[in-house]
This record gives structure tokens, sequence and C-alpha cells, in this order.
């Protein structure tokens, strides 16, 4: 018989006792939670993929739509989901006239709103894929322009700011 020094049979116990700890953990008491949770995970990578092939999809839908549209040099675009909203303050010059191209495409509807409001008039925008188009002066810096979706409403926005 081999004499074992204390060190050795305590390293030995202790990868003894982490084996059985591991499979006591990953084995499951046959009630079938870990298929369960690994069953929603899949229908849940599955859902979240087919989320993100239609939310691209209908962003492609709105950017066609804003590229049939013609006029004038580009300043700023974007995309955004309905639920996301869009927000921003583009870099315009003080006192100059510009148009803004939106699209929303999906269902129910937005809110266009510009702070300083004096900028333009507010706008509902369909997610019907019709274009809104909004003529736009910088009277007052910065311009922050917001479009919120309605309660419900779902979708992709695509909008595109063209000097004129």
């Amino acid at each position: 018989m081999t004499n074992l020094s204390p060190r050795a049979w305590f390293a030995g116990c202790a990868i003894a006792a982490s084996a059985l700890l591991l499979t006591a953990c990953t084995s499951g008491s046959g009630d079938g939670e870990a298929a369960n949770t690994t069953s929603s995970q899949t229908a849940a990578s599955a859902s979240q993929a087919a989320s993100k092939a239609q939310e691209k999809k209908l962003t492609d839908q709105a950017q066609a739509a804003l590229a049939a549209v013609q006029g004038g040099t580009m300043v700023e675009a974007g995309a955004e989901r309905v639920t996301d909203g869009i927000h921003t303050e583009p870099t315009l010059s003080q006192g100059k006239t510009y148009k803004l191209n939106l699209v929303c495409v999906g269902s129910g509807s937005a809110h266009l709103t510009f702070s300083p409001a004096i900028t333009a008039p507010k706008t509902e925008v369909p997610c019907d894929q019709s274009v809104v188009q909004q003529r736009i002066t910088a009277h007052k810096l910065p311009v922050r322009i917001d479009v919120e979706g309605t309660k419900g409403s779902t979708g992709v926005i695509a909008w595109q700011i063209n000097s004129i």
C-alpha cells in the first residue's frame, strides 16, 4: 500500500467532492426544468431572430420610399424603431431652409415636433409607408426634431434632411 501525504489526500477529496457537486447540479431532479429553460431560450432566440428580420425588412422598405424622393443635398439621415422614436439636433445653418422627408412603415402613427416650435408645425405621420415632407427653417439654433410613436404603434421610421 502506498502512503499518501495529507496534502495529496486532501486534494483528491476536493476533486472528488467537486465532481459530485457538479454532477448533482447539472443532472436535474427529473422535473424537466433544464429542458424547459433550454426550449424557452431557443424559442426566445428564434423570436428575436424573426423580429430582427422583420425590422430589417421594414427598414429597407422605409429607406426605399425615401430614396424615391428627389431633391437637395443630404444633411442628415437615419432610421429608428417607432418605439424608440427619433430625437436629433441636426447641424443646420441659421436662417437656411431645409426639407425633412419622413416615412413610417408598420402600424399606427407618430407625431413629429420641432423645438423651437417656430421651426415648423407639429405633424402627424401615418405608418402606412407614405412619405411626409416638411419644410423647416432654422430661425434659431439648435433645432431639435422629435418623432414619437403613438401608443401601440410599431414599425420603423426613416428620415432624411436635405438642404434646398
